[in-house]
């Protein structure tokens, strides 16, 4: 049996784009729509751009990598004071190891340290996996359905060093 070495964790950089167009193509249509709630067939044009030149303080991502390839990413981008919309995304072959998780915690991790306070999003109600994965990652979290999707928000954890201890 063949080891397989966890994805490497880190923020994304400018030089991304090419690595997130070719994750782009390996996601399912089912994975795409998922995303980005239409079912592209190729990224719009300057989306790769967009996704990958961020400012680090109010839009920011973290991408897993195993060797030279990105196969998650979880972002996010602030839309009020304290508040950020997240999103999740991970390759098929890596869906259901608890990848998104990981990512989608040490995103939280560095919202916070940027001033993020909750997060929100919007998900199709379909996407068990990713309520799922919301539920374990923030359980206090709120779900609001209108029929075929879900609004979500969550207060985000305090940092390790601002949590007291009894």
């Amino acid at each position: 049996m063949t080891a397989v070495t966890a994805p490497a964790l880190r923020v994304i950089e400018a030089g991304d784009e090419c690595r997130l167009e070719r994750l782009f193509y390996r996601l399912s249509p089912e994975s795409v729509y998922r995303r980005f709630f239409t079912l592209y067939t190729s990224p719009p044009p300057g989306a790769l751009h967009a996704l990958a030149d961020l400012d680090h303080d109010s839009r920011d991502a973290v991408v897993a990598t195993v060797g030279d390839e990105i196969v998650g990413v979880a972002r996010y981008a602030t839309v009020a004071p304290g508040v950020a919309e997240v999103a999740v995304v991970v390759e098929d072959a890596w869906q259901g190891h608890g990848l998104g998780r990981r990512l989608l915690e040490c995103v939280a991790a560095l919202a916070r340290v940027r001033g993020v306070t909750a997060f929100c999003a919007t998900l199709l109600a379909e996407n068990r996996p990713a309520v799922a994965m919301l539920r374990a990652v923030f359980p206090h979290g709120v779900f609001t359905s209108n029929g075929t999707e879900y609004e979500w928000r969550a207060a985000l954890p305090a940092a390790p060093s601002e949590r007291k201890t009894a």
